[in-house]
């Protein structure tokens, strides 16, 4: 399980779920919040005692929180978590690095469809300062991803790793990240428009702004990769990202 830091975005616009941290427990059965969870349940739900709010603990599962003590900075809680997580998005994400702010909008945007791996990769278009960006920050990474799964009432964060080295990646990583998915990589090049299949997993690559170049889409083929399109349009990396995954959905 990955090291949850306590930080996490002051004010999100929408949260579907409280989502609790193994360090907010008081007692068995309580938690106790103080940070920004506690001013969105004072401020923007403002519940009376003895009211259930929707609750899940980070990678656990989801259940009601019963408000027991309420005051201007503080909301205790005692939780009964019953329910399993949303069920997953059969995709795997390889992404060539975005610009940082559409990062942290495809962060959101892959923890809201329930997708379990994203795999950030270098190539020949991304810019090598886009490595440097604070966004890549453990913390900024992971708030992103918690903003995404209190939209859309989820636990599960997606599991996040760079890979700066494009064909160190593809030959030495690829083949065990797509084991048992279909390995696709979306270009405008394809001879076939992206499909979707009922249950069945894909190993998805997305390229930067302008691409994949020939290069790198030979050896992706090369690699068992098939070559489709998203259809006539050019679409931004995250308007792409978004297309992508709606395709499967479950």
């Amino acid at each position: 399980m990955p090291t949850i830091t306590t930080s996490g975005p002051r004010k999100p616009a929408t949260m579907n779920i409280i989502l609790l941290r193994e360090s907010d427990w008081t007692s068995s059965q309580s938690v106790c919040l103080s940070d920004y969870r506690a001013q969105h349940i004072i401020s923007v739900i403002q519940p009376a005692l003895g009211q259930s709010l929707r609750v899940g603990l980070i990678n656990g599962h989801k259940g009601i929180g019963t408000v027991t003590v309420i005051d201007r900075t503080t909301v205790q809680l005692e939780v009964a978590l019953t329910d399993v997580p949303p069920a997953r998005h059969p995709t795997r994400l390889v992404l060539a690095l975005p610009r940082p702010k559409m990062l942290r909008r495809i962060l959101r945007t892959v923890a809201e469809f329930g997708v379990d791996e994203l795999h950030l990769i270098h190539s020949y278009r991304v810019e090598k300062s886009f490595w440097q960006s604070p966004y890549l920050k453990k913390s900024k990474v992971e708030a992103a991803l918690i903003h995404g799964l209190e939209r859309a009432g989820d636990t599960i964060l997606p599991l996040v790793t760079e890979h700066r080295r494009f064909k160190p990646f593809m030959e030495d990583s690829l083949s065990s990240i797509a084991a048992e998915c279909d390995l696709v990589i979306a270009h405008p090049s394809g001879e076939h428009r992206l499909q979707t299949e009922d249950g069945k997993k894909r190993c998805l690559l997305v390229g930067p702004e302008g691409g994949f170049i020939d290069y790198e889409i030979d050896l992706a083929q090369s690699l068992g990769a098939t070559v489709a399109h998203l259809g006539n349009r050019i679409m931004s990396v995250d308007t792409a990202v978004c297309a992508v995954l709606a395709r499967d959905l479950y």
